[in-house]
Protein backbone atom coordinates (compact mmCIF):
# COMPACT_ATOMS: atom_id res chain seq x y z
CA UNK A 1 0.00 0.00 0.00
CA UNK A 2 1.61 3.42 -1.23
CA UNK A 3 1.97 6.38 1.27
CA UNK A 4 -0.73 8.21 -0.48
CA UNK A 5 -3.44 5.56 -0.18
CA UNK A 6 -2.81 5.31 3.72
CA UNK A 7 -3.38 9.16 3.61
CA UNK A 8 -6.35 8.49 1.81
CA UNK A 9 -7.49 6.35 4.15
CA UNK A 10 -6.10 7.91 7.03
CA UNK A 11 -8.09 11.20 6.11
CA UNK A 12 -11.64 8.72 5.46
CA UNK A 13 -11.60 7.10 8.83
CA UNK A 14 -10.40 10.16 10.94
CA UNK A 15 -14.19 11.53 11.28
CA UNK A 16 -15.42 8.40 12.36
CA UNK A 17 -12.87 7.81 14.93
CA UNK A 18 -13.50 11.29 16.22
CA UNK A 19 -17.43 10.57 16.49
CA UNK A 20 -17.00 7.60 17.87
CA UNK A 21 -14.90 9.69 20.70
CA UNK A 22 -17.28 11.96 21.26
CA UNK A 23 -19.83 9.19 22.02
CA UNK A 24 -17.75 7.60 24.92
CA UNK A 25 -16.96 11.47 25.95
CA UNK A 26 -21.38 11.81 26.26
CA UNK A 27 -21.02 8.46 27.48
CA UNK A 28 -19.07 9.40 30.89
CA UNK A 29 -21.11 12.45 31.59
CA UNK A 30 -24.43 10.95 31.89
CA UNK A 31 -23.10 8.41 34.51
CA UNK A 32 -20.78 11.34 36.60
CA UNK A 33 -23.98 14.13 35.76
CA UNK A 34 -26.55 11.38 37.37
CA UNK A 35 -24.05 10.40 40.21
CA UNK A 36 -23.79 14.58 40.89
CA UNK A 37 -27.60 15.34 40.48
CA UNK A 38 -28.25 11.76 42.94
CA UNK A 39 -26.41 13.88 45.05
CA UNK A 40 -28.47 16.92 44.87
CA UNK A 41 -26.71 19.28 42.83
CA UNK A 42 -29.10 22.08 41.36
CA UNK A 43 -28.85 21.16 37.11
CA UNK A 44 -29.19 25.09 36.70
CA UNK A 45 -26.01 25.50 38.55
CA UNK A 46 -24.27 22.94 36.52
CA UNK A 47 -24.64 24.41 33.65
CA UNK A 48 -23.01 27.34 34.75
CA UNK A 49 -20.31 25.53 35.85
CA UNK A 50 -19.92 23.53 32.96
CA UNK A 51 -19.11 26.49 30.88
CA UNK A 52 -17.50 28.87 33.14
CA UNK A 53 -14.83 25.73 32.80
CA UNK A 54 -14.82 25.34 29.14
CA UNK A 55 -14.11 28.59 28.92
CA UNK A 56 -11.14 29.19 30.84
CA UNK A 57 -10.09 26.08 29.71
CA UNK A 58 -10.41 27.02 25.84
CA UNK A 59 -10.11 30.07 25.70
CA UNK A 60 -5.88 30.49 25.91
CA UNK A 61 -6.23 27.68 22.91
CA UNK A 62 -8.35 29.55 20.73
CA UNK A 63 -6.31 33.05 21.19
CA UNK A 64 -2.87 31.35 20.03
CA UNK A 65 -4.39 29.16 17.67
CA UNK A 66 -6.86 30.98 16.01
CA UNK A 67 -5.15 33.92 15.31
CA UNK A 68 -4.63 33.50 11.77
CA UNK A 69 -8.24 32.12 10.73
CA UNK A 70 -10.23 34.32 12.98
CA UNK A 71 -12.08 36.68 11.21
CA UNK A 72 -14.17 40.04 12.65
CA UNK A 73 -16.91 40.02 14.59
CA UNK A 74 -20.00 41.62 13.21
CA UNK A 75 -23.27 42.24 14.97
CA UNK A 76 -24.64 39.60 12.58
CA UNK A 77 -22.12 36.92 13.75
CA UNK A 78 -22.66 37.94 17.35
CA UNK A 79 -26.21 37.44 17.21
CA UNK A 80 -25.85 33.89 15.76
CA UNK A 81 -23.25 33.45 18.84
CA UNK A 82 -25.97 34.46 21.44
CA UNK A 83 -28.72 32.55 19.79
CA UNK A 84 -26.37 29.31 20.03
CA UNK A 85 -25.50 30.24 23.81
CA UNK A 86 -29.11 30.03 24.30
CA UNK A 87 -30.18 26.83 22.47
CA UNK A 88 -27.60 24.44 23.68
CA UNK A 89 -25.61 25.73 26.70
CA UNK A 90 -28.48 27.00 28.69
CA UNK A 91 -32.22 25.40 27.12
CA UNK A 92 -31.02 22.21 26.45
CA UNK A 93 -28.83 21.35 28.84
CA UNK A 94 -31.14 22.96 31.82
CA UNK A 95 -34.04 20.91 30.08
CA UNK A 96 -31.49 17.54 29.56
CA UNK A 97 -30.43 17.21 33.31
CA UNK A 98 -33.77 18.39 34.74
CA UNK A 99 -35.19 15.49 32.87
CA UNK A 100 -32.30 13.21 34.12
CA UNK A 101 -33.32 13.50 37.74
CA UNK A 102 -36.64 12.71 36.77
CA UNK A 103 -35.63 9.68 35.17
CA UNK A 104 -32.24 7.87 34.67
CA UNK A 105 -28.85 7.79 32.75
CA UNK A 106 -29.81 4.88 30.64
CA UNK A 107 -33.17 6.48 30.08
CA UNK A 108 -32.01 9.89 28.97
CA UNK A 109 -29.36 8.86 26.68
CA UNK A 110 -31.83 6.59 24.74
CA UNK A 111 -34.45 9.61 24.14
CA UNK A 112 -31.32 11.46 22.96
CA UNK A 113 -31.19 8.94 19.81
CA UNK A 114 -33.92 11.10 18.19
CA UNK A 115 -31.74 14.18 18.23
CA UNK A 116 -30.49 12.76 14.26
CA UNK A 117 -33.80 13.03 13.18
CA UNK A 118 -34.76 15.88 14.26
CA UNK A 119 -31.45 17.36 13.02
CA UNK A 120 -32.00 15.76 9.53
CA UNK A 121 -35.68 17.38 9.33
CA UNK A 122 -33.94 21.26 10.24
CA UNK A 123 -31.03 20.41 7.58
CA UNK A 124 -34.01 19.89 5.16
CA UNK A 125 -35.60 22.58 5.98
CA UNK A 126 -32.57 24.80 6.07
CA UNK A 127 -31.71 23.60 2.83
CA UNK A 128 -28.38 21.50 4.42
CA UNK A 129 -30.11 18.34 3.34
CA UNK A 130 -31.40 17.19 0.07
CA UNK A 131 -34.92 14.87 -0.22
CA UNK A 132 -35.48 13.47 -3.36
CA UNK A 133 -38.96 11.67 -2.25
CA UNK A 134 -39.25 9.41 -5.55
CA UNK A 135 -35.32 8.30 -4.55
CA UNK A 136 -35.52 5.16 -1.99
CA UNK A 137 -32.71 6.38 -0.21
CA UNK A 138 -34.55 9.62 0.54
CA UNK A 139 -37.66 7.71 1.57
CA UNK A 140 -35.40 5.91 3.83
CA UNK A 141 -34.28 8.92 5.69
CA UNK A 142 -38.12 10.06 6.02
CA UNK A 143 -39.36 6.82 6.81
CA UNK A 144 -36.66 6.32 9.64
CA UNK A 145 -37.54 9.88 10.87
CA UNK A 146 -41.10 8.90 11.74
CA UNK A 147 -39.65 5.47 12.89
CA UNK A 148 -36.99 6.92 15.37
CA UNK A 149 -39.79 9.30 16.48
CA UNK A 150 -42.11 6.59 17.09
CA UNK A 151 -39.47 4.43 18.97
CA UNK A 152 -39.25 7.47 21.05
CA UNK A 153 -42.78 7.60 22.13
CA UNK A 154 -43.30 3.71 22.76
CA UNK A 155 -40.18 4.21 25.04
CA UNK A 156 -41.97 6.78 27.02
CA UNK A 157 -45.17 5.10 27.24
CA UNK A 158 -44.77 0.95 28.04
CA UNK A 159 -42.44 0.51 30.80
CA UNK A 160 -43.01 -3.16 30.51
CA UNK A 161 -41.88 -6.00 32.53
CA UNK A 162 -38.61 -5.27 34.68
CA UNK A 163 -35.23 -7.30 33.43
CA UNK A 164 -34.03 -8.65 36.63
CA UNK A 165 -30.08 -8.64 35.64
CA UNK A 166 -28.23 -10.22 38.88
CA UNK A 167 -25.60 -7.30 39.85
CA UNK A 168 -28.84 -4.27 39.37
CA UNK A 169 -30.35 -5.76 42.20
CA UNK A 170 -27.22 -5.50 44.69
CA UNK A 171 -28.07 -2.00 44.13
CA UNK A 172 -31.47 -1.31 45.55
CA UNK A 173 -29.93 0.44 48.76
CA UNK A 174 -28.35 2.75 46.63
CA UNK A 175 -32.00 3.61 44.82
CA UNK A 176 -34.04 4.24 48.07
CA UNK A 177 -31.28 6.72 49.37
CA UNK A 178 -31.81 8.76 46.06
CA UNK A 179 -35.46 8.26 45.88
CA UNK A 180 -36.02 11.25 48.29
CA UNK A 181 -34.01 13.48 46.25
CA UNK A 182 -34.91 12.37 42.90
CA UNK A 183 -38.82 11.63 42.22
CA UNK A 184 -38.79 9.45 39.39
CA UNK A 185 -41.53 10.87 36.57
CA UNK A 186 -40.32 9.39 33.37
CA UNK A 187 -43.01 11.16 31.02
CA UNK A 188 -42.40 14.66 32.35
CA UNK A 189 -38.55 13.93 32.18
CA UNK A 190 -38.91 12.53 28.68
CA UNK A 191 -40.63 15.54 27.17
CA UNK A 192 -37.76 17.57 29.14
CA UNK A 193 -35.41 15.48 27.39
CA UNK A 194 -37.26 15.42 23.88
CA UNK A 195 -37.55 19.52 23.77
CA UNK A 196 -33.55 19.44 24.61
CA UNK A 197 -32.99 17.44 22.08
CA UNK A 198 -34.96 19.86 19.95
CA UNK A 199 -33.00 22.67 20.59
CA UNK A 200 -29.80 20.80 20.61
CA UNK A 201 -30.92 20.15 16.49
CA UNK A 202 -31.44 23.54 16.23
CA UNK A 203 -27.96 24.72 17.88
CA UNK A 204 -26.22 22.26 15.80
CA UNK A 205 -27.83 23.47 12.36
CA UNK A 206 -27.65 27.04 13.60
CA UNK A 207 -23.45 26.07 14.27
CA UNK A 208 -22.93 24.43 11.01
CA UNK A 209 -24.16 28.03 9.25
CA UNK A 210 -21.72 30.05 11.23
CA UNK A 211 -19.40 28.30 10.33
CA UNK A 212 -19.26 29.24 6.92
CA UNK A 213 -18.55 32.73 7.96
CA UNK A 214 -16.60 32.24 10.36
CA UNK A 215 -14.12 29.39 10.29
CA UNK A 216 -12.33 29.99 13.69
CA UNK A 217 -13.61 26.59 15.48
CA UNK A 218 -11.95 27.12 18.68
CA UNK A 219 -12.55 30.78 18.62
CA UNK A 220 -16.26 30.25 18.00
CA UNK A 221 -16.34 27.26 20.96
CA UNK A 222 -14.88 29.57 23.70
CA UNK A 223 -17.65 32.72 22.60
CA UNK A 224 -20.24 29.82 22.80
CA UNK A 225 -19.13 28.77 26.22
CA UNK A 226 -18.82 32.30 26.93
CA UNK A 227 -22.20 33.16 26.10
CA UNK A 228 -23.33 30.17 27.56
CA UNK A 229 -22.25 30.90 31.22
CA UNK A 230 -23.51 34.38 30.92
CA UNK A 231 -27.12 33.53 29.98
CA UNK A 232 -27.35 30.37 32.21
CA UNK A 233 -25.90 32.76 34.95
CA UNK A 234 -28.92 34.47 34.64
CA UNK A 235 -31.55 31.69 34.39
CA UNK A 236 -29.89 30.28 37.76
CA UNK A 237 -29.78 32.62 39.79
CA UNK A 238 -33.61 33.22 38.98
CA UNK A 239 -33.96 29.03 39.51
CA UNK A 240 -31.98 29.44 42.90
CA UNK A 241 -33.17 32.78 44.64
CA UNK A 242 -32.85 32.35 48.18
CA UNK A 243 -30.92 29.10 47.99
CA UNK A 244 -27.01 30.07 48.10
CA UNK A 245 -26.08 26.51 49.12
CA UNK A 246 -27.07 25.63 45.48
CA UNK A 247 -23.60 26.94 44.74
CA UNK A 248 -21.34 25.78 47.26
CA UNK A 249 -19.04 22.72 45.30
CA UNK A 250 -16.12 21.06 47.26
CA UNK A 251 -13.95 18.33 46.22
CA UNK A 252 -16.24 15.52 45.34
CA UNK A 253 -18.69 13.79 42.55
CA UNK A 254 -20.15 17.65 41.73
CA UNK A 255 -16.75 19.02 41.40
CA UNK A 256 -15.79 15.91 38.73
CA UNK A 257 -19.12 16.30 36.65
CA UNK A 258 -18.53 20.46 36.38
CA UNK A 259 -14.63 19.61 35.29
CA UNK A 260 -15.32 16.59 33.36
CA UNK A 261 -18.37 17.77 31.51
CA UNK A 262 -16.96 21.55 30.47
CA UNK A 263 -13.73 20.00 29.85
CA UNK A 264 -14.83 17.03 27.80
CA UNK A 265 -18.19 17.55 26.75
CA UNK A 266 -18.32 21.43 26.34
CA UNK A 267 -14.65 22.49 25.11
CA UNK A 268 -13.38 19.71 23.59
CA UNK A 269 -16.93 18.12 22.00
CA UNK A 270 -17.96 21.53 20.01
CA UNK A 271 -14.55 21.68 18.56
CA UNK A 272 -14.57 19.07 17.63
CA UNK A 273 -17.91 18.42 16.72
CA UNK A 274 -17.30 21.61 14.43
CA UNK A 275 -14.00 20.12 12.74
CA UNK A 276 -16.24 16.61 12.01
CA UNK A 277 -19.09 19.45 10.29
CA UNK A 278 -17.04 21.61 7.95
CA UNK A 279 -16.62 18.02 6.10
CA UNK A 280 -19.26 15.54 6.57
CA UNK A 281 -22.43 17.88 7.33
CA UNK A 282 -24.59 17.85 10.64
CA UNK A 283 -26.43 14.47 10.19
CA UNK A 284 -23.34 12.96 10.52
CA UNK A 285 -21.87 14.13 13.51
CA UNK A 286 -25.37 12.98 14.84
CA UNK A 287 -25.38 10.06 13.92
CA UNK A 288 -23.46 7.79 16.50
CA UNK A 289 -25.58 8.37 19.61
CA UNK A 290 -26.71 4.52 19.83
CA UNK A 291 -23.47 4.42 20.62
CA UNK A 292 -23.57 6.48 23.87
CA UNK A 293 -26.80 4.57 24.75
CA UNK A 294 -25.13 1.11 24.75
CA UNK A 295 -22.46 2.50 26.92
CA UNK A 296 -24.04 4.28 29.22
CA UNK A 297 -26.81 1.08 29.84
CA UNK A 298 -23.61 -0.85 30.54
CA UNK A 299 -21.84 1.32 33.07
CA UNK A 300 -25.38 2.30 34.49
CA UNK A 301 -26.68 -1.26 35.47
CA UNK A 302 -23.40 -2.09 36.89
CA UNK A 303 -22.37 1.34 38.26
CA UNK A 304 -25.59 3.08 39.07
CA UNK A 305 -27.14 0.32 39.29
CA UNK A 306 -30.30 0.80 37.40
CA UNK A 307 -32.70 -1.51 36.62
CA UNK A 308 -33.53 -1.94 32.82
CA UNK A 309 -37.55 -2.65 31.70
CA UNK A 310 -38.50 -4.55 28.73
CA UNK A 311 -40.53 -1.55 26.97
CA UNK A 312 -38.28 0.74 26.90
CA UNK A 313 -35.12 -1.86 25.44
CA UNK A 314 -37.74 -2.43 22.52
CA UNK A 315 -38.41 1.53 22.57
CA UNK A 316 -34.26 1.82 22.18
CA UNK A 317 -33.78 -0.66 19.38
CA UNK A 318 -36.59 0.80 17.55
CA UNK A 319 -34.94 4.22 17.77
CA UNK A 320 -31.93 2.77 16.34
CA UNK A 321 -33.88 0.83 13.67
CA UNK A 322 -35.02 4.45 12.68
CA UNK A 323 -31.96 6.18 12.67
CA UNK A 324 -30.00 3.48 10.18
CA UNK A 325 -32.67 4.26 8.11
CA UNK A 326 -31.68 7.59 7.89
CA UNK A 327 -28.27 6.55 8.03
CA UNK A 328 -28.59 4.69 5.17
CA UNK A 329 -30.05 7.26 3.16
CA UNK A 330 -27.09 9.63 3.91
CA UNK A 331 -24.73 7.21 2.67
CA UNK A 332 -26.32 6.59 -0.55
CA UNK A 333 -26.45 10.59 -0.66
CA UNK A 334 -22.59 10.60 -0.17
CA UNK A 335 -21.91 8.10 -2.85
CA UNK A 336 -24.00 10.15 -5.61
CA UNK A 337 -22.37 13.37 -4.66
CA UNK A 338 -19.25 11.73 -5.35
CA UNK A 339 -20.01 10.17 -8.54
CA UNK A 340 -21.86 13.54 -9.64
CA UNK A 341 -18.39 15.10 -8.61
CA UNK A 342 -16.19 12.75 -10.47
CA UNK A 343 -18.60 13.03 -13.33
CA UNK A 344 -18.08 16.62 -13.52
CA UNK A 345 -13.74 16.37 -13.45
CA UNK A 346 -14.17 14.03 -16.63
CA UNK A 347 -15.29 16.67 -18.75
CA UNK A 348 -13.18 19.17 -17.59
CA UNK A 349 -9.91 16.49 -18.08
CA UNK A 350 -11.28 15.76 -21.81
CA UNK A 351 -12.01 19.45 -22.63
CA UNK A 352 -8.28 20.51 -21.32
CA UNK A 353 -6.83 17.63 -23.58
CA UNK A 354 -8.58 18.62 -26.72
CA UNK A 355 -7.52 22.68 -25.78
CA UNK A 356 -3.81 21.23 -25.79
CA UNK A 357 -4.28 19.54 -28.68
CA UNK A 358 -5.45 22.57 -30.36
CA UNK A 359 -3.37 24.22 -29.30
CA UNK A 360 -0.18 22.28 -30.47
CA UNK A 361 -1.82 22.26 -33.55
CA UNK A 362 -1.93 26.04 -34.15
CA UNK A 363 1.39 26.27 -32.85
CA UNK A 364 3.11 24.14 -35.44
CA UNK A 365 1.11 25.71 -38.02
CA UNK A 366 2.45 29.39 -37.03
CA UNK A 367 5.63 27.54 -37.01
CA UNK A 368 4.93 26.07 -40.89
CA UNK A 369 3.49 29.86 -41.82
CA UNK A 370 6.56 31.11 -40.41
CA UNK A 371 9.29 29.03 -42.02
CA UNK A 372 7.61 29.72 -45.48
CA UNK A 373 7.65 33.10 -45.01
CA UNK A 374 11.16 32.56 -44.11
CA UNK A 375 11.98 30.92 -47.44
CA UNK A 376 10.70 33.40 -49.57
Amino acid sequence: MSMESISQLRNKVKPFLAAILLQFGYAGLSIISKFALNRGMSPHVLVVYRHAVATVVVAPFAIVLDRKVRTKLTFSLFAKIVLLGLLEPVIDQNLFYTGMKYTTATFTSAMCNVLPAFAFLMAWVCGLEKVYIKRLHSQAKVMGTIVTVGGAMFMTLFKGTMLNLPWTNLGNAHETSTSSVNKQDPIKGALMIISGCVCWSGFIILQAITLKSYPAELSLTALICLMGSLEGSILALVMEWGNPSAWSIHLNVKLLACVYSGVVCSGFAYYIQAVIMKERGPVFVTAFSPLTMILVAIMGSFILSETLYLGRVIGAVVIVVGLYLVLWGKSKDQGDQTMSESNKVLPTTQNAAIMEEISIKTTSNQEFVAIDGSKL
